[in-house]
């Protein structure tokens, strides 16, 4: 096969971070190359330094396509070279049609006007040429997830790719639907349209494969044909790292169970056939930490979302906080019951970064703090200096504004808030995402301190090192439904990464 890309030695760093260290990845014509690695290896990094996210200059080494060396400052550019990527979240806008998302941007015209006749006769060709039976004019907002992707599919080919990049393209898609986009991919295969495909599915990769390269830590692990390597000896290469002394060893002591969840089934809030959480049923003691992994698109915090009422799809199941079968509707019935939540996006969801560390800490527990009717800002002062003590935020005082704040210490005025509302069981959703190393061991010795003062803690992490570092015992799913179920001695990362790609047992 014709040679179609070269990567080499692509050297990415963020503040504190190498992302990306002395990657090599080629792409030949008409070759399916599957990327894979844990969350966090520098897959969505390297394809955002080919598709001219991150432009030249802001990373070293180089991109040739077809012998010539290329230096991309837009991804205007890089579609010019011929480079599509299609990110997992889509970028269609929803009110215009079919026929217009293709187009955007680069609409048939004359003096400036479009010519809509033209654009959807284009856009008709295309979309029968990819054998999809959808209407040009159609609004996407009309359409379904599945065939929203492919539309994002038709839109890249629009532009005449010669290498198409699909990051984790089927994880909102039911399996008829992967199916159709893997009958699309082989003809474009055939035409010679290179493809580079992330995807945590070892099934899609094994099925669709020529070769697979491994990255872990921002390095290039292996590249080879995909028919010379086993599911088993990807996911050895995948999670081949040691669980370092990071991780303090304690052991806790279990009290009563705290939190019961039996039968949960959330729904995809755009599309209700579609299962998130399917038929999940867990518990939690006091002094337990809990770990949930899994890949993107498991359903993690679907599930704590869920449980806590901020799930605004379809859900059905059981919740019991202490023996007693509760019902939540709201966040707010969730706190009432004893339930904290550190969200995954602490910028999004934790925190009002334009107020005080004073104002966030007491949002969530207000009423327990000040007063039921008049707020007490003597008292509230009190609280929250404690907490800032206890968990050694630094900051001048609770007044200081919580967006001049570092990382690490956003992350422990947002746990710090949970701690005020005196919970029974605690959720962290990827508590340490985004802080340094220092402030990290910080948070990993209060999540030890409070199992140890017999708080119940359910953690969800995206580091497997992480979760079986602090996990006592730890849950895994894949698509939604639970497939391990690990005690401390028995997670092994070669354990929790079958279960976490689907597989029942390692297949050799």
């Amino acid at each position: 096969m014709t040679l179609l890309l070269e990567m080499k030695q692509i050297t990415k760093e963020f503040p504190g971070v190498k992302a990306l260290d002395g990657v090599e990845f080629n792409l030949s014509a008409g070759e399916f190359h599957a990327l894979v690695g844990e969350n966090g290896a520098g897959k969505s990094t390297l394809m955002k330094v080919l598709s001219g996210v991150y432009s030249a200059g802001t990373y070293s080494g180089k991109i040739v396509i077809e012998d010539e060396i290329q230096q991309f400052k837009t991804i205007r550019d890089a579609e010019r070279a011929g480079v599509a990527i299609i990110f997992q979240e889509l970028s269609l806008v929803k009110e215009l049609t079919v026929g217009e998302n293709i187009f955007l941007g680069k609409e048939p015209s004359k003096f400036g006007v479009i010519n809509w006749s033209e654009l959807y006769q284009k856009a008709s060709k295309l979309l029968k040429d990819l054998h999809l039976p959808i209407d040009p004019r159609t609004p996407v907002g009309n359409l379904g997830i599945g065939q929203q992707q492919l539309v994002e599919i038709a839109k890249a080919l629009s532009q005449d790719a010669k290498i198409l990049v699909l990051d984790e393209p089927t994880a909102a898609l039911t399996e008829s639907e992967v199916e159709t986009l893997f009958t699309i991919l082989r003809k474009l295969k055939s035409r010679g349209v290179g493809m580079i495909y992330i995807s945590h599915k070892l099934n899609e990769v094994f099925e669709m494969a020529d070769k697979i390269t491994v990255l872990r830590d921002g390095k290039t692990v292996e590249t080879a044909d995909a028919k010379d390597l086993t599911k088993n000896k990807v996911i050895a290469l995948m999670v081949g790292r040691e669980v370092g002394d990071i991780f303090p060893k304690v052991s806790h002591e279990f009290g009563e169970t705290v939190l019961e969840i039996k039968n949960l089934n959330a729904f995809d809030f755009d599309n209700p056939n579609k299962k998130l959480v399917d038929n999940v049923s867990f518990s939690v003691r006091k002094g337990e930490v809990l770990g949930i992994a899994g890949l993107m698109g498991a359903g993690r915090s679907e599930l704590l979302m869920t449980i806590f009422g901020a799930w605004q799809g379809k859900n059905l199941g059981e919740i019991f906080v202490e023996n007693k079968k509760i019902s939540i509707n709201s966040p707010s019935d969730a706190i009432k019951n004893g339930i904290g939540f550190v969200t995954e996006d602490r910028k999004r969801f934790g925190l009002i970064l334009e107020q005080t560390i004073l104002d966030n800490s007491t949002l969530a527990g207000l009423k327990r703090i000040s007063g039921a009717f008049l707020t007490n800002f003597g008292r509230e002062t009190v609280a929250v200096k404690k907490v800032m003590t206890s968990l050694r935020v630094k900051a001048n005082s609770p007044l200081t504004v919580a967006g001049t704040l570092s990382g690490g210490n956003q992350q422990k005025v947002v746990l710090g808030k949970w701690l005020l509302t005196n919970p029974k069981v605690l959720f962290l959703d990827e508590p340490t995402r985004g802080i340094d190393v220092g402030a990290k061991q910080e948070i990993y010795a209060e999540i030890n301190k409070l199992a140890k003062e017999g708080l119940a803690i359910v953690m969800v992490s995206s580091e497997l090192p992480e979760v079986l570092g602090l996990s006592d015992r730890v849950l895994v799913l894949h698509e939604g439904k639970l497939t391990g179920d690990f005690s401390r001695a028995e997670a092994t990362p070669e354990k929790v990464m079958v279960a976490a790609t689907g597989e029942s047992k390692v297949i050799v």
